[in-house]
């Protein structure tokens, strides 16, 4: 398999099984690599994270992954991102290895990160365990989604078309970033969602646009707490899905005031936060529903 180093996507020789008899052909597949997150203060390097992704965007990657854990809270807290530079590793090896330089006032990690050692693309970061992590991180309700839910619904159609990469392998997710005027401003793809949504995040990060207030992200597949978390961390006012949420992601939601619906195809959505309790009680009392 010819495998470019730091490319998103290579290609394999694969056999096709057929009733009628199998031949061989060539296919692009999605490339997967272990990126290492270092974090530096001054002089002391540590290794902070492993995470299985795709090659591509990785400094945006790591500074989202950085302020969605609460180590960055402003822009100036992160002095810089760049690729290791040791000269003892291979091309390869200092492509997967990212060191974001900190300020002194930078967060200490105040508890075990469970990512301090290899996961899967699929498995994501295990991020803060409870939402009273999350209020004593001091995050704060999110500004009301100024988009109607139909209109929130219809912005999984934004995905269609700018998945690049996806198109070629079929094996990547997608995360998007939409403004309060309802232009899509970046997409970027992974391998991993939660990755996908890093991505997206460090990106505002370094663009100034954080927090984002106003602003919806719309992801390609199933909404986890962990997304959920994230949005909320850079005070994002809506989350839009084209597969499920977890309970946590709906309790999460509602605790934060984050806009929240899944199933979002064609136009057509579940609604999950808000979410009208005395109509939903009414609704119970009258046998509707």
């Amino acid at each position: 398999m010819l495998e470019p180093e730091n490319a998103p996507s290579a290609i394999a020789r694969v056999q096709t099984l057929r009733s009628d008899g199998s031949g061989t052909r060539r296919e692009n597949i999605v490339v997967e690599e272990p990126l290492e997150i270092r974090i530096a203060r001054g002089s002391i390097e540590s290794s902070l994270a492993v995470t299985m992704r795709t090659p591509g965007s990785d400094l945006e990657l790591a500074a989202g992954f950085l302020w969605g854990e609460g180590i960055v809270r402003s822009p100036e807290q992160l002095i810089g991102v760049k690729v290791c530079g040791d000269r003892a590793l291979t091309p390869r090896q200092r492509a997967n290895v990212v060191i974001a330089s900190l300020a002194p006032e930078a967060a200490e990690i105040a508890r075990h990160l469970e990512r301090r050692f290899t996961i899967s693309s699929a498995c994501g970061v295990c991020g803060s365990t409870s939402l009273t992590d999350l209020h004593e991180r001091g995050l704060a309700k999110v500004m009301l989604s100024p988009h109607s839910p139909s209109e929130l619904a219809q912005m999984t159609s934004l995905l269609e078309g700018r998945q690049k990469i996806f198109a070629t392998t079929g094996g990547l997710h997608a995360a998007a970033l939409v403004d309060p005027d309802g232009t899509l401003q970046l997409l970027r793809e992974d391998v991993g969602r939660h990755n996908a949504v890093d991505k997206v995040i460090g990106a505002a990060l370094f663009d100034g646009k954080l927090p984002l207030a106003g602003w919806t992200l719309v992801v390609s597949g199933r909404i986890g707490y962990e997304i959920a978390q994230k949005a909320v961390a850079a005070g994002i006012s809506a989350l839009v899905g084209v597969s499920a949420p977890t309970s946590l992601s709906v309790e999460l939601a509602r605790e934060f005031g984050l806009t929240l619906l899944a199933f979002a195809r064609a136009g057509v959505a579940n609604q999950y936060s808000p979410f009208d309790t005395a109509f939903s009680e009414a609704q119970e009392r009258d046998g509707v529903g």
